[in-house]
């Protein structure tokens, strides 16, 4: 609860600190405007789907780098489907999100049945998907026309709060996915033995905890999850490019997910501390933009969130341990 108390007040300082500095000679504020603010909600939903997707691999003690590939898989198979095979709507998205699935089975089976590294796994995954959609598109844009115009609400949508201001689907899909990825982990045996499975995977399965099929699990989930994101996305832009799509989402779904308190260890971090984490990770991103960098800081912000990340974790570790054995 402290690191969620922590990562909240980082969160509303940041955010308090961009609409000052944002503040114009003229009485208006370029951050705070409803446009801006929309925007980033809907920033916020889809790359907080993705850190909760990197969040179910890293509380049991492993990586998935693969993701920004799945998402650009994703994003170019949902227009192929409609375009091209003439799917309905309602079942191409099914059928996107069911070859995510198997791609994270794919992962855990090589990390479970072949003893493989999971950095290894999915950093072949990362070249291999991404790859493959190239070979598979030839390199063209995948657009989606007007054939997705009911799905397209899904990323494009808005609850119409005021005249000016509404609130984005795609948050309130963000805001479904959390409350289910919590009531999983918090509320279920198979959410506290991942957490048992990331403390300790020796003692796990001494304590007959099934750890194989929970790291399968947590890989699916978590291909699964950026599957839904890819499809958000290539919904909001209406198209997709297989050489840039989804490129380095990896590095936003972990950097989200360990500055909302996802230990890099394993066994620690909550859902709500990692929608707090990938909200600051946007929020950070659009100060850069608004306050004019650009987007030239915004990769050396998302590193320097993991770096400190590690340290952090790694500094909490020694701390435990030596405590542990202090006593």
């Amino acid at each position: 609860m402290k690191k969620v108390l922590g990562i909240a007040g980082l969160l509303l300082a940041v955010f308090v600190t961009t609409a000052l500095l944002a503040q114009q000679a003229d009485g208006s504020n370029t951050f705070l405007s409803a446009y801006n603010l929309e925007n980033l909600a809907q920033r916020v939903g889809m790359f907080g789907i993705l850190s909760i997707a990197a969040a179910f691999v890293i509380v049991t003690g492993g990586i998935d780098l693969s993701i920004g590939a799945v998402v650009c898989t994703a994003g170019c198979m949902l227009p192929w489907l409609l375009k091209e095979q003439g799917l309905s709507p309602w079942l191409a998205l099914p059928a996107v999100l069911l070859l995510s699935t198997a791609i994270g089975l794919w992962h855990g089976l090589l990390v479970v049945g072949m003893r493989l590294q999971p950095f290894v796994v999915t950093l072949c995954g990362l070249l291999l998907y991404r790859g493959l959609m190239r070979w598979f598109t030839n390199d063209q844009t995948m657009g989606l026309g007007n054939d997705a115009e009911g799905l397209r609400w899904l990323a494009n949508g808005r609850i119409a709060v005021t005249t000016d201001f509404g609130i984005p689907v795609a948050a309130l899909v963000l805001l479904v996915v959390a409350v289910l990825a919590a009531v999983f982990l918090g509320r279920t045996v198979w959410g506290r033995h991942l957490f048992a499975l990331g403390r300790n995977e020796e003692a796990a399965r001494f304590a007959g905890v099934a750890t194989g099929r929970l790291v399968v699990l947590s890989y699916a989930l978590c291909s699964l999850l950026a599957g839904l994101a890819g499809c958000l996305f290539v919904l909001y832009v209406n198209s997709a490019q297989a050489s840039s799509f989804g490129n380095f989402y990896e590095l936003y779904a972990i950097a989200g997910a360990v500055l909302g308190g996802t230990a890099l260890r394993g066994g620690e971090g909550t859902i709500l501390g990692v929608v707090l984490g990938a909200s600051l990770m946007q929020v950070l991103a659009m100060a850069i933009n608004l306050l004019g960098r650009g987007n030239q800081l915004e990769f050396a912000v998302v590193g320097g969130v993991i770096l400190l990340g590690a340290l952090a974790d790694e500094g909490l570790g020694r701390w435990w341990r030596s405590r542990r054995r202090g006593a």
